[in-house]
């Protein structure tokens, strides 16, 4: 077990551990919340799946024995589970944790994930059925520039976000605020996150792009070795949700089962869908000012970043 120091526990500190897939965030958070008594909360929209254990890549039973692990592997495949539902979970994890006195720390890899927890949700009214009708019928009729004009004049800071093509959105907007005659723009800037409301640290980690890839790589294979074809296999007669559908690794071994390519074909597909992926997530994440970015050197151990979190976190207090 790694030793540094405890930190007096205080009800508003919440840290997040975030970065591109592979770059050893589970095993860094691990560390970390064994030095300042934490629990951890996944941030990661495929590890809440219960019956995916090797695709999700979960942390494995001697991390989740010693340190308590939330929102990992309680959805059947077959569910939708979103971003909403996650935002809830999470508020009520974060007051369960600090009934026992410890540190939330927040681990993934799911920028939309963090950014709506940071900033809230917009869920917006009930559907107007009737009034959505008649917008669309508009639309139709008049065509979109009509509609999207429409919005501009009732609410022009949500019109400066939509494209006057986008004509579904055009709808929901004008939906939103026809039905109560409050703009949806002053709506969302009501939607309340975790941001401002605690003391919050945001640690990114990063590492050289052929540094990640050969991580990626690693643990593909790893993937393989520990059976990820069996595990896809046996949930063949299941029916899986949108989201769970988009996993890495359910169509490329899927179609390695159905004969459409080979075993080596299967792996190569796994790896640069997922390098794709941490694309995206880099997109994400360099997008937001308020990450400590933490450059992980091919010297380093994962223990030793888990240590410059805790000292950064400790010395420098708690930054808004």
């Amino acid at each position: 077990a790694v030793k540094f120091w405890m930190h007096s526990i205080k009800q508003n500190k919440i840290i997040f551990i975030v970065g591109p897939t592979a770059v050893g965030k589970s095993e860094v958070a691990f560390y970390v919340a064994q030095a300042i008594r934490g629990e951890i909360i996944s941030c990661d929209a495929m590890q809440v799946y219960k019956e995916i254990n090797i695709a999700s890549n979960k942390p494995g039973d001697e991390m989740t024995e010693k340190i308590k692990h939330h929102l990992i592997g309680f959805c059947p495949i077959s569910q939708e589970f979103n971003v909403a539902q996650f935002n809830e979970d999470v508020f009520l994890t974060i007051q369960d944790i600090y009934s026992r006195k410890c540190i939330p720390i927040i681990v993934g890899g799911s920028g939309m994930y963090m950014k709506i927890l940071l900033d809230g949700i917009f869920q917006g009214e009930g559907k107007n059925e009737e009034l959505r009708k008649e917008l669309n019928c508009q639309a139709q009729r008049y065509g979109n520039q009509f509609l999207y004009d429409k919005l501009k004049e009732r609410d022009p800071a949500a019109a400066e976000k939509i494209h006057p093509n986008d004509i579904r959105r055009v709808v929901r907007a004008l939906e939103v605020c026809m039905d109560k005659n409050i703009p949806m723009s002053q709506r969302q800037k009501e939607c309340q996150g975790l941001w401002g409301q605690y003391d919050i640290r945001m640690f990114m980690l990063d590492c050289d792009r052929e540094r990640l890839y050969h991580l990626i790589n690693e643990r593909v294979e790893k993937m393989f070795q520990e059976g990820i074809i069996e595990e896809i296999k046996m949930l063949n007669d299941v029916t899986w949700g949108k989201t769970a559908q988009k996993i890495i690794g359910m169509q490329e071994i899927q179609g390695f089962l159905k004969g459409d390519h080979n075993l080596q074909t299967a792996k190569d597909l796994m790896k640069m869908n997922t390098r794709r992926l941490a694309k995206r997530q880099m997109t994400w994440f360099r997008g937001e000012k308020r990450l400590e970015w933490i450059i992980i050197e091919e010297t380093d151990t994962l223990i030793e970043v888990a240590r410059t979190i805790v000292d950064e976190w400790h010395s420098q207090g708690v930054k808004r």
